[in-house]
């Protein structure tokens, strides 16, 4: 696995999704194009299928229905990609969906390894890799980060943090992607500022690539502490996201 790979690998998923190919997100200038997920695109993407859009820094790619196409165009006609991610442009386009029945759902920046950066990180507690079976009894709040009860089928693999029998800190993937598991992590709120976070967190991306996969990693603009973890662990900044839904699915 090499860092030209990962990226590759993050591309063809991305394309995947979206319903176009993977060299449109490195183009120069900005596109929309028709939302045609396949078969292999990220399994928690839901119809019905809005608007979507991305950008890798080259531009911005952006999946529409047939009824948010126009506005979808003229919203990044003219924007250069990290425009379209912010205030108060954002607010323009959803006085452009609000017509529409459709809202912004959801934004955040997500991340992919460097292959020099990523190492096992050291933990004050011991560390113990888990799996799908061993998750039955860990669909609680305090770890609904790490895994996620309406997918739990796509919940594969864990690293957790023990404290004598006690789950204190657990970093899991889910397989979003045929080649890419997303990580998400928990920490105990009397646990944290311990490293545990990276310590679970890089054991655990240690483990999705020698399976050969590649751990990617999302968190909101505003979750510091989240982005820092990611940093901590060898995972770098790779593409910013935002999508659209009905607002009767958002409320839902």
């Amino acid at each position: 696995m090499t860092n030209d790979k990962i990226l590759e690998m993050a591309l063809i998923q991305a394309a995947e999704d979206y319903g176009c190919k993977a060299e449109d997100f490195l183009k120069p200038d900005n596109m929309c194009v028709r939302f045609a997920p396949t078969a292999r695109a990220r399994k928690y993407l839901y119809p019905p299928y809005v608007l979507d859009m991305a950008t890798y820094g080259s531009n911005i790619v952006c999946a529409c229905a047939r009824e948010t196409e126009k506005p979808a165009y003229e919203y990044i006609e003219a924007l250069d990609p990290e425009r379209a991610f912010e205030c108060p442009n954002i607010n323009r386009l959803n006085a452009m969906l609000s017509p529409l029945g459709c809202e912004i759902a959801g934004m955040g920046e997500y991340f992919l390894p460097r292959m020099e950066l990523v190492q096992a990180l050291p933990s004050p507690l011991p560390i113990r890799m888990l799996y799908s079976k061993d998750f039955k009894d860990l669909y609680v709040p305090e770890f609904s980060n790490a895994l996620c009860e309406k997918r739990k089928e796509l919940d594969c693999l864990g690293a957790g943090a023990y404290d004598g029998g006690k789950l204190v800190a657990f970093a899991a993937c889910s397989r979003d992607g045929e080649d890419m598991w997303q990580i998400g992590v928990d920490v105990l709120k009397e646990y944290r500022r311990q490293g545990l976070a990276a310590a679970v967190t890089s054991r655990l991306a240690m483990e999705i690539l020698s399976l050969g996969k590649v751990p990617f990693y999302c968190c909101a603009w505003a979750n510091v502490k989240s982005a820092k973890n990611a940093l901590k662990c060898g995972f770098r900044p790779a593409w910013a996201q935002m999508y659209a839904g009905k607002k009767r699915q958002i409320m839902e």
